[in-house]
């Protein structure tokens, strides 16, 4: 067949998109010879790996970095940090599975592989557990930048400490006006490997949060001048135990990053399963050190006192030298982290979005109006969620414990098991792993799930 697609019109995309769509592996129509399923015409062009580890990886390092020290307090250091190693190696699994399937069936999204593997109606509920988990995210990062910014019930803000009292610290304002200005014109872009830059910044910046974190704590450690941390959970109390309960599937939020593992590899040069295994890898391993370090250094400074988002800590004396340059250095830069994280999760939710709502339309790069009409929908509906969600706890134990894990877990070893059954490219051990991940995805929502509501029910009481 001829590989030229010159004599096709841009008005036939919808008639091209039925003869592409969702092919089988053993089907080559439409398909470039250089077997990545992508249907393009011209050489691909895209990000090195580099470009691809800082989209990744600011895929994963968001807010989730901010509650790690508070599940420290709840699980205690030695279980805490071989959880964070744990969880990691399975998403890492998880993320070569889904690539591994993806590239074999030429599926271009999360939503597509999931629908050769388990049907339509499976692939509907993967993009709604995209919308849930990204639109809780987005939503996390703007009570962040509002409690930082303009404070919190038993914390002062830095345009308090800045410019005291008025109208210029009003919550609801503050974060409106960083929704406009900063985080509109970042969302309106349409190609994931526009945001390389920012992503890099992003990264940069989240470093920066870590090593001022890490020193600090070091330095009060050498002085003396820290309790002595727990090392294993507390079961003395109703609500610890409660705690415990709700807290690994927290700590699930911290890797879920597989809604942008596909458009990440549309995007990468020269793409092949073993190039983006490697993008996942070096990402998996940045993430480890960020994580650990933070949980760590974090629990360390505050201890009992340490809030489930330790960035509004950092309006206290720390007890060192500069304390006051040092919290706001960590302050600041971390919200400008998360406004440029913010533009990166946001493009999975538009795509997702647009997706399910307007299936068989051309790609949303092509429809500007498409595009800037669903990223102003997205982002009041963000704002709005925002306002009304009290911290940042109540919506990573939901989220965690529903659509991260969900999408982290459930959702790529039932690919692996089904799909690989059909293609006869599992090993056994990958197989064993599989199940493995499966059972424990089911356990820590079922578990998650009713520690949530019995907590709500307690607090109701």
């Amino acid at each position: 067949m001829d590989s030229s697609y010159s004599v096709i019109s841009k008005n036939s995309y919808v008639e091209l998109q039925k003869q592409t769509k969702l092919l089988p592996p053993d089907e080559e129509s439409f398909v470039n010879n250089n077997n990545n399923g992508v249907v393009v015409a011209g050489s691909n062009q895209g990000s090195g790996i580099s470009g691809a580890v800082f989209n990744l990886t600011t895929s994963i390092i968001g807010a989730g970095i901010m509650a790690l020290p508070a599940t420290m307090k709840v699980l205690g250091l030695f279980l805490g940090l071989l959880l964070i190693v744990l969880i990691a190696i399975l998403s890492e699994i998880s993320v070569e599975l889904l690539v591994r399937f993806s590239s074999l069936y030429k599926s271009r999204s999360y939503g597509e592989v999931v629908q050769f593997a388990l049907g339509k109606p499976a692939r509907v509920l993967s993009e709604v557990c995209i919308v849930v988990n990204n639109g809780g995210f987005l939503v996390v990062y703007l009570i962040i930048m509002g409690d930082v910014m303009s404070g919190s019930l038993h914390h002062v803000g830095v345009l308090d400490q800045w410019l005291g009292n008025g109208f210029w610290d009003h919550r609801k304002v503050l974060i409106l006006v960083v929704v406009v200005v900063f985080l509109a014109p970042l969302c309106a872009l349409n190609k994931i490997d526009s945001l390389s830059v920012t992503s890099a910044a992003s990264v940069a910046l989240a470093v920066v949060f870590v090593v001022v974190c890490f020193v600090v704590a070091a330095v009060k450690v050498v002085e003396g001048s820290v309790d002595a941390p727990r090392m294993s959970p507390d079961f003395g109390s109703k609500e610890a135990v409660l705690d415990l309960l709700v807290v690994i599937p927290i700590m699930t939020n911290a890797y879920v990053c597989h809604f942008n593992v596909q458009p990440i590899y549309n995007e990468l040069e020269g793409r092949t399963p073993e190039k983006m295994n490697r993008v996942g890898r070096v990402t998996t391993g940045v993430c480890v050190v960020v994580y650990a370090s933070t949980a760590v250094s974090g629990y360390l400074l505050f201890g009992k006192d340490t809030e489930s988002d330790v960035l509004t800590n950092f309006d206290q004396d720390l007890g060192i030298r500069f304390s006051s340059a040092v919290n706001y250095i960590v302050r600041v830069g971390y919200i400008l982290h998360l406004v440029l994280v913010f533009p990166v999760i946001h493009f999975s939710l538009r795509e997702t979005v647009d997706t399910l709502l307007f299936e068989g339309s051309p790609p949303l790069c092509e429809s500007k109006k498409r595009s800037l009409g669903i990223t102003v929908v997205l982002l009041a509906l963000i704002y709005i969620g925002s306002t009304m969600i009290p911290n940042i706890w109540t919506a990573f134990k939901f989220t965690g414990a529903t659509s991260a894990v969900s999408l982290g877990s459930t959702f790529p070893a039932l690919i692996a098991l089904r799909l690989g059954k059909q293609s006869n490219s599992l090993s056994g051990v990958e197989r064993s792993v599989s199940w493995l991940m499966l059972v424990l995805a089911v356990v820590v929502s079922v578990v998650g799930t009713l520690g949530n509501i019995y907590s709500l029910r307690s607090k109701s009481d």
